[in-house]
């Protein structure tokens, strides 16, 4: 599907679709990790409100809804804060003191975070820490363990968070605070992280680079990877609405 292509599909988008889901990376991204223009206009175009929800720390999906010009409505850091709104309260959910504990411990043992000195994917997290995927995996799983945390790899980063601290479990308060009964949500991802979300929405879409966790939570797979998967996962819900 081409820019034009994506535009008409912002024209035409049935007012029976239900309010959105998105993971951004490896969904609304390229496989470099570029956000697919083409996606754009089909979320301003939404009929119903519009949810981001991402791995990443808050800035990055308030940055992206303010660009695209959609309400601020976003989960972060795999469902450590979330926000229905710019008037909203932020609400979080996890151990960031924990988490910070975990990443000391395993820099003692002589490993590696991963991100540089100015860390810029951690600097403004603030319920989970993120550990380059080219650290070691089994010695950061053992101290989390110890700390009574989990270890998700989401294919970009491991993610050191509280066990109760998902997407779909903060989605299910943001779809409270929207109005919206959980089930009316459709969702759109690729990754571990988002089978919560699947399970939470009433439909659930894994464009075709999904993993195997979240492949087989979705109710439909795409052909298709990437951000021209989410084009083909909208006219796959606009089909069923």
């Amino acid at each position: 599907m081409n820019f034009e292509q994506s535009l008409d599909l912002a024209g035409s988008l049935p007012d029976t679709l239900g309010p959105l889901v998105a993971d951004i990376d490896g969904t609304l991204t390229d496989d470099q990790r570029a956000v697919d223009p083409r996606v754009l206009p089909v979320l301003r175009a939404w009929p119903a409100p519009v949810v981001i929800a991402t791995g990443k720390a808050m800035p990055y999906p308030v940055a992206l809804c303010e660009y695209i010009g959609i309400e601020i409505n976003v989960i972060a850091e795999n469902g450590g804060v979330a926000l229905a709104g710019r008037s909203g309260r932020i609400q979080f959910e996890g151990d960031r003191e924990a988490a910070a504990a975990v990443a000391d411990a395993y820099e003692s043992e002589g490993h590696e975070i991963g991100w540089g000195e100015a860390d810029l994917v951690n600097r403004w997290r603030e319920t989970e820490i993120a550990v380059s995927r080219d650290s070691p995996l089994e010695p950061l799983r053992s101290i989390a363990a110890d700390h009574g945390l989990d270890v998700v790899d989401t294919g970009y980063a491991y993610h050191v968070k509280s066990a109760d601290q998902s997407k779909g479990k903060a989605l299910s308060v943001l779809a409270a605070e929207l109005g919206y009964d959980r089930a009316a949500f459709v969702a759109v991802g690729d990754s571990v992280n988002d089978v919560s979300t699947f399970e939470v929405a009433g439909s659930a879409v894994a464009v075709a680079n999904a993993d195997e966790d979240a492949r087989a939570a979705a109710d439909h797979v795409t052909e298709e990877g990437f951000g021209e998967g989410f084009l083909e996962a909208v006219l796959y819900l606009c089909e069923q609405s």
